[in-house]
């Protein structure tokens, strides 16, 4: 009898050693986006970076990792996903330590794109290899709960420690706090994950798509980053050649034999709207994190430290709802309702900082807004990541994964470079007026609040006019929307799995589910 219990309960502690693993890892990248944020004062006057150059620090992290996304989730199919994970944590690990020992604004930049191509690598292949681990649907809902629990407590650990580590230390210690991390992890990977063999190199992917959609990508952001220092005719060139580069992704994908993103994907109102949902929420809530961080600190007088406990009610109350509320409302009201709602009070939160004063108060002023932004992120979130997954074949649901992933960085990227760049330029002008800097400062923050206010009230218009259940598709058939109790991908169940696990070739490219 022995004998036939002891094989079980040695792959259940594997594979829960193994959920230990993969989580260790996306906390590394989750930890990065948000531990940076309150120490970007504290590098701005160690470097020198111009307030629009100083986003290049976030930006130079996002857009490696958004662009790469679909290739290294292909090549994680031929080369094996263990494989592709550790050389992740690898290079990723090793990249923080770059970060850690700069001195120049070009070595601080640079070091921060390696760190973005190797997130993307460990991030492209989570989700699928979560999938593998747990095919039983309740174990499966067990592994995704506990993996977004860490997504949570990675945001909230994030703005905590970047603060502490810059107050008692300096800067340098956010990214040397990877190594320690990153080494345990890569070794744990090598010793724990089972290894599995890809498809083989041979099989192809599609580089050169890779190159011109990152080209693209990187270019756009660079055009709206610097703006408000160039002339009008170089930055509608550079746009020019940022729409030719996309435009030859394009054609590339429609005549690829094995393209990065299918085209016939976009044909789903549904999977399009709500990654167009997706790209103006994510950019209002970045630029919240941001320049919400940078209002506390040069405005409100805060330190890195109390900045960064001053943050700890959004990513608590985020990862709270998600675990406890989100699932069970929209099993009860279905994920459009909960996505207008989310909507809804993100855009609110937004009005609410618009109003910010010089001499505001983090009760008064702050932490109202923050905790509807939260509220509202942790509603909207799993319905629009449901909406899109719904909208994708079985067969493609690998790539919609990829995509919705993408779209995200996209977002981020994006929004952060408009606002900022426009929050700058407000202020320059102010101070141009004789204003004293800290006001000019504000004046330059609420602006930038304002018009995400408008980018949040675009996503809930968006949301409202395509996502609505009923509408008849491009192909003139009718196209639902998933209601209450219909769509169980919502809510981390073995059916948003049994989507991202797809046969072929192409099964789990790019699987992320941004949970």
């Amino acid at each position: 009898m022995s004998s036939r219990i002891e094989p079980p309960t040695r792959r259940t502690y594997s594979r829960w050693a193994s959920l230990v693993v993969l989580c260790a890892g996306t906390l590394m990248t989750i930890l990065d986006g948000t531990i940076v944020t309150v120490a970007m004062p504290a590098i701005q006057r160690d470097l020198g970076f111009s307030a629009p150059g100083l986003a290049w620090v976030v930006n130079a992290y996002l857009i490696p990792f958004g662009g790469l996304l679909l290739l290294v989730g292909r090549l994680g199919d031929l080369v094996g996903r263990r494989r592709m994970f550790a050389a992740g944590l690898a290079v990723f690990t090793a990249a923080s330590v770059l970060c850690g020992v700069a001195n120049s604004q070009a070595m601080l930049v640079a070091a921060r794109a390696v760190q973005g191509v190797g997130g993307a690598m460990t991030a492209a292949v989570v989700l699928g290899m979560l999938v593998a681990l747990f095919p039983e649907p309740r174990e499966l809902g067990r592994a995704i709960a506990v993996f977004s629990a860490v997504g949570a407590a990675g945001g909230a650990l994030g703005t905590f420690l970047g603060g502490a580590l810059t107050q008692a230390l300096n800067w340098h210690w956010i990214f040397l706090i990877n190594l320690p991390i990153g080494v345990v992890a890569w070794v744990a990977a090598l010793r724990i994950l089972a290894p599995e063999r890809g498809a083989g190199l041979g099989r192809g992917a599609d580089y050169p798509g890779a190159a011109l959609v990152t080209g693209a990508l990187m270019l756009t952001v660079y055009t709206i980053v610097g703006a408000g220092d160039r002339e009008l005719g170089t930055t509608l060139t550079l746009a020019a050649v940022s729409a030719v580069l996309f435009a030859g992704f394009t054609l590339r994908q429609a005549r690829a034999a094995r393209p990065l993103l299918r085209l016939r994907l976009f044909r789903s109102r549904v999977l399009t709207g709500a990654n167009g949902v997706q790209i103006l929420m994510i950019a209002g809530m970045y630029g919240f994190q941001y320049i919400g961080a940078l209002y506390i600190q040069r405005v409100m007088g805060y330190s890195e430290l109390l900045t960064g406990t001053a943050f700890l009610p959004a990513p608590v109350t985020i990862g709270v709802l998600m675990l406890s509320l989100s699932a069970r409302a929209i099993a009860r009201f279905g994920p459009y309702r909960i996505l207008l709602a989310g909507l809804a009070l993100i855009t609110a939160g937004m009005a609410l900082l618009s109003r910010a004063r010089v001499d505001g108060t983090y009760l008064a002023d702050v932490l109202p807004p923050m905790l509807l932004l939260a509220a509202g992120f942790a509603a909207a979130m799993p319905a629009v990541t449901g909406l899109a997954m719904s909208g994708a074949r079985e067969e493609d649901a690998g790539l919609a994964s990829g995509l919705f992933n993408t779209t995200q960085v996209v977002g981020g990227s994006l929004g952060l470079a408009v606002l900022t760049t426009l929050a700058a330029s407000r202020t320059k002008d102010v101070l141009g007026e004789g204003e004293r800097l800290v006001a000019a400062t504000a004046d330059g923050y609420r602006l930038a609040f304002t018009v995400a206010t408008g980018i949040a009230a675009a996503a809930l218009v968006l949301a409202a006019a395509i996502l609505r259940p009923g509408r008849v598709s491009p192909a003139g058939q009718p196209e639902e929307t998933p209601r209450a109790g219909q769509e169980e991908r919502l809510t981390g169940t073995p059916e948003a799995g049994r989507a991202v696990e797809t046969p072929g070739e192409d099964r789990q490219s790019c699987a992320n589910a941004s949970l």
